[in-house]
């Protein structure tokens, strides 16, 4: 749903894409949401309709098979997907902003003819990896390491990676892999790991997908650990420059966190949305609920906090297409997001009663979804210490 606030600033054909993906998601998406969640398997006929709207090549311009627009109207399309499915959500989000991006800012233009068409299209999906048991919100500890055979021309990869998001569904085409390939020592005179990142092709031999993590929630959405076994790429399936793995990736997330912002402001306001209409049907004591003014003020406290998740990854957004820095403040609408998604789920799950306590209500699943939209991309606490030090603390 579209605030007053977003309607001076968005363009017509923003509004009419928020529209177009709210009425996708409504008549697509939620009445699935429920069977899919059980199943726990992402709908890859919902993700090729999804590929058919253009959602997967908004951000990304014509020439490279995209929509040519912007990032604010790929944040609006994650929100209102997440309205009625978070894992949906997250997998446009993650499949274009830690999947496509890093290929399309730094791959090579023959990596570009490789891998965009079917990415940008939806035929195919990418997924980032980047965490590692040791190594989440602390990169600079990746153990994965990766050794260039001259002779054969190629790189060999060997380690592990967890919580990788769209490495294993049936359309998964390739995984951008960061790998320690050497030291480099920094202006500070300190000795550091150099990290660089690598298009891993699935199905590559000595690649292997573990099996899919149970998840407390996001059961649509695929995730899974990784093991790199002796895994050999081309030379040429080096993305950006050797070393540059750890900057590559800083934007990614940093951008990752605006779009994961608008996914937990979707979620916020799915809640709000179904608990205002159970509020004015559920009657006792011949009365509706929301008459009661603890349930008034609780849904008011919703919407407050639904307004100001959106107008934090709105700002964000913003910054981001124009030129602006814009870390700080996607750190800040990740952290009111989530922390709103969290909340909002937690009071409509009250507002329900017994009946927000069965998985097949939105609500239900949006209260054991909403939870890891504090920890995913960076957690509540990385986000207060990015925060502290815009402010100029040490942290």
């Amino acid at each position: 749903m579209i605030s007053e606030t977003q309607s001076t600033v968005l363009t017509d054909e923003q509004r009419k894409l928020s529209a177009v993906v709210r009425e996708f998601a409504d008549q697509v998406v939620a009445p699935a949401a429920y069977r899919y969640d059980t199943e726990r398997r992402l709908p890859v006929e919902i993700i090729a309709q999804m590929g058919e709207l253009g959602l997967f090549g908004l951000p990304f311009p014509v020439d490279v098979g995209g929509q040519g627009k912007d990032y604010v109207s790929l944040c609006l399309a994650v929100e209102a997907l997440a309205r009625v499915d978070q894992s949906i959500a997250v997998t446009l989000e993650a499949g274009v902003g830690l999947g496509i991006m890093p290929i399309f800012r730094h791959g090579t233009e023959e990596q570009k003819q490789r891998w965009l068409p079917d990415l940008v299209s939806g035929r195919a999906l990418a997924a980032f990896g980047l965490t590692e048991a040791g190594a989440g919100s602390d990169a600079g500890a990746t153990r994965t390491t990766a050794r260039l055979d001259e002779a054969a021309g190629e790189w060999v990869i060997d380690g592990s990676k967890q919580f990788i998001t769209n490495s294993g569904t049936p359309i998964t085409s390739v995984v951008t892999v960061t790998a320690v390939t050497g030291e480099r020592t920094g202006a500070d005179g300190d000795v550091h790991k150099e990290l660089s990142s690598f298009l891993v092709p699935s199905g590559t031999p000595g690649f292997a997908v573990g099996p899919s993590y149970d998840k407390v929630g996001w059961h649509t959405s695929d995730t899974h650990p990784l093991t790199l076994d002796g895994v050999r790429v081309p030379a040429g399936n080096l993305l950006g420059e050797q070393g540059r793995g750890y900057a590559n990736f800083l934007r990614a997330l940093d951008e990752g966190r605006i779009a994961f912002a608008a996914l937990a402001t979707g979620a916020a306001q799915g809640c709000l949305e179904e608990a205002l209409r159970y509020s004015r049907e559920r009657e006792v004591f011949g009365h509706a609920i929301g008459s009661n003014q603890h349930i008034a003020f609780t849904l008011a406290r919703m919407q407050a906090r639904v307004h100001s998740a959106r107008l934090c990854w709105l700002d964000a957004a913003l910054k981001q297409v124009h030129g602006k820095p814009f870390k700080a403040e996607a750190s800040v609408a990740k952290l009111v997001g989530g922390e709103a998604a969290m909340a909002n789920a937690r009071d409509a799950t009250q507002i329900f009663g017994g009946y927000g306590f069965l998985n097949e209500n939105p609500v239900a699943r949006h209260y054991r979804d909403s939870k890891v939209l504090e920890v995913g991309e960076g957690t509540t606490e990385v986000q207060l210490m990015v925060i502290a030090r815009d402010l100029g603390l040490a942290s």
